[in-house]
This record gives structure tokens, C-alpha cells and sequence, in this order.
């Protein structure tokens, strides 16, 4: 027999997926996540016809509430990033697709940013997890075809930033690998040799310590000076679908740097140091060590 517990188990990794691309938090897609399954343990469970959507439905209203508060729309400033989520584990569902992979791209969830939360909403609901609009305008409570209206517009506003065109997984890693080997022999050269004309490197090291760096040879500096300091205990892993280094002095972690690379060579590099936003990838790299 299924209980209560049971169901909700079965559906928690949809249901963080979900909340993480609306939030681009994980630990507040957890905390949104943990009140779902209060609502789901006090709800009437035989009033509920369908489960599944029952959970989508709560977890989107509590998302859209979250997104619309102040302390939110405060802290969303500046070079603003979300926190990154190691995905090789499966913690954000499948990711087999390039359409999967771009819904938790780090550089998809920033334009993300330009949009309003049921903007944001109808876009990952559409995008990312396929749903027709009839369901969308059920679970954001309008019209169907209000959600197609909102989905343009949304897509609309996104507009050429969104990422294209991404290297396939093991040339992605290659290059990652490359990247690594080039700052720890110092090889500045080299390093810069690997990124497009028009990269732009995102630092989110706490609210008040945000910057945005654009171009081979000022991103080639910040990047050579950063990477030679802790190369020698850099991994290269998966975040957010694309790779990633992890930046590690006495085991304790210090940064994520995720890649966005194109075919040939790296075009964004979003590096967060800011304490709060590594507390997932430190419990993920405290398990996979026991």
C-alpha cells in the first residue's frame, strides 16, 4: 500500500527541478519543496483527484509568492547569479536533451531574471517540462490563451541572449580540462586562446561584491590570476548541465566556476564565492566522500 510519504517521495526530485529553475536557488527550492510536503501531509487526501498536479500547482503558487517578495527583488541586483547544483547525480531531473540541459543552464536561469514571476513560470512550465497550455493557464490560474501570450512575450524578452549551439558533453570536458592545464602552467596564452572574442566572466561573491568582465584579455587576467591561486586543487565536474571547477583549499570549498562553452571555445564563465550559494554542492561533495 502507497502512503502519504510514499507519493511524495516519488514526486520530491520533480518537484525541486521544478522550484530550482523558478527560483534559481536551491536551498530555497528545498525549503519550498519541504512546505509543499506540509500542505500535501494536512491536505484531505481522497478531495485530490490528481496528485501530480496538486504538488505542481502548490509548489508554483509558493514560487510565484517567493519571486514577488521584496527581500527578493532586493538581493537580485548587480551581477547576480543563481546558485550552482552539481547535476551529474541527477538532482534536476533528466537532463538527455539539449533542451533539458539549456533549462538549467546558469546562463538561461540569468536571463531568466529579465522576466516576471508568471512570466517565468508559463516560460519553464512550456519549456522545460513540456506542458500544454491548457495545464499551464490551470496551475497559474488563467487562460490558455493568456499563456501563450505570456510564453511569447517571455521568449520575446529573452531574446538573442539565449545560449546556442552548446559543445557536446565530451568536447565540453576536453575543453574544460584544457582550460585547467592551461592556468596551472601559467600559460596565459594559452588560456585566452580558449575563449571567444566576447567572453564574459560573472563574479558573484556576496551582494556587495558582484562584477561583470568582458573581453579575451580582461577575462584572460581575471581569470589567469584566479586559477593560478587554486589550480592545484581545482576539480573539473558537471554543474547546471555544462562543466564546472570546483575550487577547494583544505577541504573546504571555495568557489564554482560553470562554463558556457560554444563549439570551440568558452563564452561566459559564472564564478560564485558568495558562502550562501555553495551549501549544496559542499553537502553533495561531504556525501560522495564518505
Amino acid at each position: 500500500m502507497t502512503t502519504i510519504g510514499d507519493f511524495f517521495g516519488g514526486e520530491r526530485g520533480r518537484l525541486f527541478g521544478l522550484a530550482y529553475r523558478l527560483l534559481g536557488s536551491a536551498a530555497d527550492a528545498e525549503d519550498i519543496v519541504q512546505e509543499t510536503f506540509l500542505r500535501w501531509h494536512a491536505a484531505d487526501q481522497r478531495a485530490i483527484e490528481t496528485p501530480g498536479t496538486w504538488l505542481t500547482k502548490v509548489v508554483t503558487n509558493l514560487c510565484l509568492n517567493h519571486l514577488a517578495s521584496a527581500r527578493v527583488r532586493h538581493e537580485r541586483t548587480g551581477a547576480w547569479l543563481p546558485e550552482p547544483v552539481l547535476t551529474g547525480h541527477g538532482a534536476l531531473g533528466p537532463l538527455e536533451t539539449a533542451e533539458q540541459r539549456e533549462s538549467v543552464s546558469l546562463a538561461l536561469l540569468v536571463l531568466l531574471e529579465r522576466l516576471t514571476a508568471v512570466e517565468r513560470a508559463v516560460f519553464v512550465l512550456r519549456e522545460a517540462f513540456g506542458y500544454p497550455y491548457e495545464d499551464i493557464a490551470a496551475l497559474v490560474s488563467t487562460s490558455a490563451g493568456n499563456c501563450r501570450q505570456v510564453h511569447s512575450r517571455a521568449r520575446r524578452r529573452i531574446g538573442d541572449g539565449r545560449p546556442r549551439f552548446a559543445a557536446p558533453d565530451d568536447q565540453a570536458r576536453r575543453l574544460a580540462d584544457r582550460f585547467i592545464a592551461a592556468a596551472r602552467s601559467g600559460d596565459l596564452v594559452a588560456l585566452e586562446d580558449l575563449l571567444t572574442a566576447d567572453v564574459t566572466a560573472w563574479v558573484d561573491a556576496g551582494p556587495s561584491a558582484r562584477r561583470r568582465v568582458r573581453g579575451r584579455d580582461e577575462v584572460g587576467r581575471l581569470a589567469g590570476t584566479a586559477l593560478a591561486r587554486f589550480a592545484p586543487r581545482t576539480l573539473v565536474t558537471e554543474a547546471n548541465a555544462a562543466p564546472a571547477l570546483l575550487f577547494v583549499r583544505a577541504d573546504a570549498l571555495l568557489g564554482v566556476t560553470v562554463l558556457d562553452i560554444d563549439q570551440t571555445r568558452v563564452r561566459t564563465l559564472h564564478t560564485v564565492t558568495d558562502p550562501r550559494k555553495l551549501t549544496a554542492t559542499r553537502r553533495h561533495l561531504l556525501a560522495t566522500a564518505r
